[in-house]
């Protein structure tokens, strides 16, 4: 038995490297996330351009749906050109650095005789060496899920600088942030950015919640 005599599986695609070439969707599981990233754009487009606005002032309630927009359409064809160009294909193979070498390949560089050879055909055949194993990461995405129903929930009893600093903390720490005052203040100051942007640019109000109410 040498190197040369293991085939593939019978109609598996092979790349001039002798390894199985992966399909087309294989790694490309994201255009799911560009499919919602566009749905969202094309919901809150549709929003943007049948609002009915009063007066003229600039630059108006419609400014900032537009940014938001343009950035929805701009992120999910980044993405999408990205998965496109390098799929993110799981890592099935033999963990680098273990020193897990193929037994046919010591047998070839043995050189070894006729007894080492019926000794090696009559041994059972080894069992595969450690791959690395993938999942999805449920803990995360149940975690930002949650802090978004939470953020519509809570928006109008604890207003919007609150609700949007903890949503900022969550997300950061749902994405690996292990420092959350640091967190927590700069949540409060892109929140409080916000709420200011909005009514001095804008004269729009987001909710103030319980605080307004004792201001």
């Amino acid at each position: 038995m040498s190197i040369t005599q293991h085939q593939s599986e019978a109609g598996a695609v092979m790349d001039p490297q002798g390894t199985p070439k992966p399909r087309f969707g294989t790694g490309r599981s994201e255009f799911v996330v560009v499919s919602v990233l566009y749905a969202v754009a094309i919901v809150l487009t549709i929003g943007t351009v049948t609002m009915n606005v009063q007066g003229k002032s600039a630059p108006g309630p419609q400014f900032f749906p537009i940014l938001v927009c343009i950035v929805l359409y701009l992120a999910a064809t980044l993405l999408a050109i990205q998965i496109l160009r390098k799929p993110n294909v799981p890592d099935n193979t033999i963990h680098p650095g273990h020193g897990q070498f193929s037994a046919d390949m010591l047998h070839d560089l043995g050189h070894l005789g006729k007894e080492e050879d019926a000794a090696y055909e009559a041994a059972p055949l080894p069992s595969p060496g450690k791959t690395w194993k993938t999942y999805s990461d449920w803990r995360t995405v149940g975690l930002m899920l949650g802090g978004v129903v939470a953020f519509v929930l809570l928006l109008e009893p604890l207003g919007w600088i609150i609700t949007a600093a903890s949503l900022f903390w969550l997300v950061a720490y749902a994405l690996g942030s292990r420092r959350p005052f640091f967190d927590i203040g700069l949540g409060l100051l892109f929140s409080s950015t916000i709420q200011l942007a909005f009514g001095g640019a804008l004269g729009l109000s987001l909710p103030s919640g319980f605080i307004g109410g004792i201001l």
